[in-house]
């Protein structure tokens, strides 16, 4: 990554416990603008826990996280430590839309309501601006024709991409992927990488905790590896992938590619 972006999103330092299990013990990363950071690691290497601390779903317990030049500002300590600023906590969810593992979609409305509600009540953006809006973004992650039937009567892949068009729909500052091809099988799977890689072509800011070697290969501008809670190794995909350094990493990508 170079310097010359401003960042959107800082971490320093950032540890979280869940009583005596710590599941961050230290963690310090950047995204910049245009940028796309990849998380990587075993199963319980805290890459989940990060993504949602730093959209303030969770609480850590140190550190700090700096929104475009702007810190989160808390209040207590340790274990009671919380946000401080109700205000900017929306605000910062606002423009840090999140895509979860399971799609999340509200099973009582439409697709098109679905990506519609939070500009609408959230934003109080005009609703037909906000419906024109929707459809567009429907129909550019490939399900324009599914905009007034229900969720359940989606694919999982159709269901994944409708939640990427409605966190698109918010006009985001950056977008967090948590394992968003987990839950598909291989060909749903292959459906939403594509509209993954093509967030990445137009140069959107996104932080993405995956399993998935080759997207992250393929789209990010540089790769954090996790091991236990801190970070292994990190630094561009062709040299993390072609040469790690850490034993640790080569382990794991030795037991990716045989998976």
């Amino acid at each position: 990554m170079t310097d010359t972006n401003p960042p959107v999103l800082e971490i320093r330092d950032l540890h979280k416990s869940y009583g005596a299990l710590e599941v961050l013990k230290g963690v310090s990363l950047t995204a910049r603008r245009g940028d796309v950071v990849s998380l990587i690691g075993s199963s319980g290497s805290g890459k989940s826990t990060l993504l949602r601390c730093a959209n303030l779903l969770e609480d850590s317990q140190q550190g700090d996280i700096i929104f475009e030049d702007e810190p989160v500002t808390w209040r207590g300590q340790g274990p009671h430590r919380q946000p401080a600023d109700r205000a900017q906590v929306i605000r910062i969810r606002t423009n840090l839309s999140m895509v979860f593992q399971q799609f999340n979609l509200w099973a009582h409305m439409t697709i098109l309501q679905n990506v519609m509600e939070a500009p609408v009540t959230v934003l109080k953006e005009q609703r037909d601006a906000v419906e024109t809006r929707a459809r567009e973004l429907l129909a550019k992650v490939g399900i324009g024709d599914k905009a007034d039937v229900f969720p359940a009567q989606l694919s999982g892949g159709q269901q994944q991409r409708a939640a990427i068009a409605r966190a698109l729909a918010m006009q985001p500052r950056a977008l967090l992927f948590d394992e968003p091809t987990s839950a598909l099988d291989p060909e749903l799977e292959q459906e939403v990488v594509r509209v993954i890689k093509a967030l990445a072509e137009e140069g959107r800011t996104m932080m993405l905790v995956t399993h998935d070697m080759r997207l992250a290969a393929d789209v990010s501008d540089h790769v954090v590896f996790l091991h236990q809670g801190l970070i292994e190794e990190e630094g561009p995909p062709d040299r993390l992938f072609g040469s790690p350094k850490s034993e640790r990493l080569r382990q794991f990508l030795s037991a990716t590619a045989a998976a």
